[in-house]
């Protein structure tokens, strides 16, 4: 049995899980989470734990079943308590508005950027170099991080762009006569 699967996801109070044959659901104070069962996998609730089990002896279905636990995991923390990605642009006169539901960035090019956040995510910028992205489902956050970074990824020279909060960039030394 896969290592992560042995540890039981523990539903803290305040979360209501509805566990069905083909699909899981979790409510929360920061909104409703679903994810759909492998037939590989089956979910027990012993009160205020989730149990993850492979049906199968097979490799495949001992990996998902670590797999599903990860996911249930990040659904009892974001219904919780939330997600939330930072990242900061680097570059003189790269600046980053939100307005509503989308995000206005100016990064350099002959015109503006505008990204529509999906629904789920919510987005703030505390200044105009920091942007905060909040939501409750981790892949869904990660995801329009990922594609905000991907407008202006890190140079290696000077490391202008938009980086994540807690992101290295290596310089690189510039060629020498």
């Amino acid at each position: 049995m896969s290592r992560v699967a042995k540890n039981p996801v523990v539903v803290p109070s305040g979360v209501e899980v509805t566990v069905a044959a083909d699909k899981i659901s979790m409510k929360g104070p920061l909104g409703t989470l679903t994810q759909a069962l492998k037939g590989e996998v089956k979910v027990e609730r012993e009160g205020d734990k989730l149990l993850c089990k492979a049906t199968s002896e097979s490799a495949q279905a001992d990996a998902m079943s670590g797999t599903m636990r990860a996911l249930l995991a990040n659904m009892v923390v974001g219904v919780s308590k939330g997600f939330e990605r930072k990242l900061t642009l680097v570059g003189v006169g790269y600046r980053a508005q939100a307005a509503g539901d989308s995000l206005n960035l100016t990064l350099g090019f002959s015109h503006p950027v505008v990204h529509k956040m999906p629904k789920g995510v919510k987005v703030a910028t505390p200044s105009q170099t920091e942007i905060v992205l909040t939501g409750s489902d981790k892949q869904q956050v990660g995801q329009v991080a990922a594609e905000i970074r991907a407008y202006r990824e890190p140079e290696p020279y000077k490391g202008k762009g938009v980086r994540y909060a807690d992101e290295v960039v290596i310089l690189k030394e510039t060629k020498k006569k």
